[in-house]
Order: C-alpha cells, then sequence, then structure tokens
C-alpha cells in the first residue's frame, strides 16, 4: 500500500477534472488511477469524489482532504529536490531581470565569475527598470532594489544601499547649499522618475521624519542621467549609495545635509517559489547571497 500513489492519483483527477486526463499525466492507465482512490477513500472510510457520468466533484471531505494532500505532495517533492540538489549539477538555462544601473555597475562581474564555478549553466540576463511579472514573462529570478520585499514572492536580501542626497562643490557655489529639506523647493533637481515617492522625497532628521516637496527641472527614468547632472553641476539629486559612493569619495560631489538621512534600500533578489526550486537556480542565488556579502560600496 503506497498512501503517497494514493494521493497523487487523487490529486491528479482533481486537477485535471477526470480520471482519463489524470491517467495521461501520471503516465498510467485510468483502471490504475480508479484503483487508487478507491483505496484511498476505502482507507479514509469516506468517499472525496462525486463521480456521475458527465463531471466530477469533490464532496465535503473531499474539499478538506485536498489542500493537506497537495500541501504533503509538495513536501515530498520538495525533500527530494533537496537531496538530489545536494549533488546534481548545475545545468541549462537561467533567466534573469536586473535592474539597468546597478546590472552595469555591480552585477556585469558577477556573471563571469558564477560562470566558472558553473560552465554547465547559460545566462539570460535582461537590463530593465520596470517591475516584470517572473512567471508571467517566464523569469527564474530578478534583482530588485525597494524598500520592502515582494510580498508574492520569495526574496533573500543581499545587502543595502542608502539614498544619498547630493550635489557638485560647483554647484553649491553658485547656489548656495540647503540646510533643510524644505529648502529643495527652491533649487534645481534632478528626479529619478521611478522613486517611490514620486516628487515627496522622505528624510529622518533630528526633530524626526521630514518631507521635501520638490519641484524637478529634470525628471527621467535613469539614475545615470540624474548623476551626469549633479556632475556637470546643474542640479541636486537623490541617488543609491551604490551609484554615487565613488563621486562622493573622490569629491566630485558632496553628501548634504547628512544630520538629515533619506530611506535605505534593500537589494533582493526573488524569484517565484522556494518548491521545485532548480538547482541551477538554487546555485546563483547562493552565488548572489555569497557575492554581495562582502561591502561593494559602502566601505
Amino acid at each position: 500500500m503506497d498512501r503517497f500513489l494514493e494521493m497523487r492519483a487523487f490529486a491528479a483527477v482533481v486537477d485535471s477534472g477526470s480520471f482519463v486526463k489524470a491517467a495521461e499525466s501520471l503516465g498510467v492507465s485510468k483502471a490504475a488511477v480508479s484503483r487508487h482512490v478507491a483505496e484511498l477513500e476505502a482507507r479514509l472510510g469516506v468517499r472525496l469524489l462525486h463521480r456521475t457520468t458527465r463531471r466530477l466533484s469533490l464532496t465535503g471531505e473531499g474539499e478538506l482532504f485536498y489542500p493537506r494532500c497537495r500541501e504533503l505532495l509538495a513536501e515530498l517533492d520538495n525533500a527530494e529536490a533537496e537531496v538530489t540538489s545536494a549533488t546534481a549539477l548545475a545545468v541549462g538555462q537561467i533567466k534573469a531581470n536586473v535592474p539597468v544601473t546597478f546590472g552595469i555597475l555591480h552585477l556585469a562581474p558577477v556573471w563571469a565569475a558564477f560562470r566558472e564555478r558553473h560552465p554547465q549553466v547559460t545566462l539570460d540576463i535582461t537590463l530593465a527598470d520596470r517591475v516584470v511579472d517572473l512567471v508571467d514573462e517566464g523569469y527564474d529570478l530578478a534583482v530588485r532594489i525597494a524598500r520592502l520585499p515582494s510580498s508574492s514572492l520569495v526574496s533573500r536580501l543581499l545587502t543595502t544601499t542608502r539614498m544619498v542626497l547630493c550635489a557638485s562643490p560647483q554647484y553649491l557655489a553658485r547656489h548656495g547649499e540647503p540646510r533643510h529639506p524644505s529648502e529643495l523647493a527652491g533649487h534645481a533637481v534632478w528626479a529619478y522618475a521611478y522613486f517611490a515617492g514620486g516628487d515627496e522625497w522622505p528624510f529622518e532628521g533630528p526633530d524626526g521624519p521630514v518631507v521635501a516637496r520638490i519641484q524637478p527641472c529634470v525628471r527621467t527614468n535613469s539614475g545615470d542621467t540624474c548623476l551626469a547632472g549633479a556632475l556637470h553641476h546643474q542640479g541636486i539629486v537623490l541617488q543609491p549609495s551604490f551609484l554615487v559612493a565613488p563621486e562622493l569619495r573622490a569629491g566630485r560631489l558632496v553628501e548634504l545635509m547628512p544630520a538629515y538621512r533619506s530611506i535605505e534600500l534593500g537589494v533582493y533578489v526573488v524569484y517565484p517559489s522556494r518548491k521545485h526550486m532548480t538547482r541551477k537556480v538554487r546555485a546563483l542565488v547562493d552565488f548572489l547571497v555569497a557575492w554581495f556579502a562582502v561591502p561593494r560600496w559602502d566601505e
């Protein structure tokens, strides 16, 4: 008597809506599926399915048992995948989506290093700042920079980056240095179009939270364009430390109002589900976590 075989047959019938289709999906005969379901019902002492010539439906007991049955089967599959992935090679293609600027500055070296360790994996990397639908668009994983991870996806934190308010010394010499977020309304501001706060930039100051309402002279979906504007002495920007840290260290930009700190963002790798996670995806996720364990810009 194989309880899991009985449950697989029952779940396949419910999922497909017929014994014939369940038999096809399992690669067995219709008679075998019928026998497994009948044995399950006999062992439980309840009827799980209403059977008519036209349709199948769950009984009350079947509605209770089906989700628990699915959970147990998923856990079994997951356990088997974990055991086999411990020894199996990472093989096949991984399709990933990453943000444009972060992808160029901090992920470009990752791919070569990863393939040195896993040469049988091929990579299809798309750089785009829009939030893609991993399932509908066929991505295995994505790297996202956000305040919080998506609740609909599994995520692992790679590192953090803080938003830094900055401008060039030449701009400040001509226009003066703001001392409070409220003064930003009177300055030229280059704003990133995908910033979650829009034209309201949040800060945490000595007296608590403060919101600066800005009036951008330039709005763009490119952080690099914002940075270029600041380096050409054209205005103030609020950009992540992973982008502006080298310019701050070199003195080409100056951090403004250090007593008022803006938000910190997490850099996450996200993927649809832990269940049935392939060896190749698990290998890349673990590699990214290890790679960003070493500080990359906020030393």
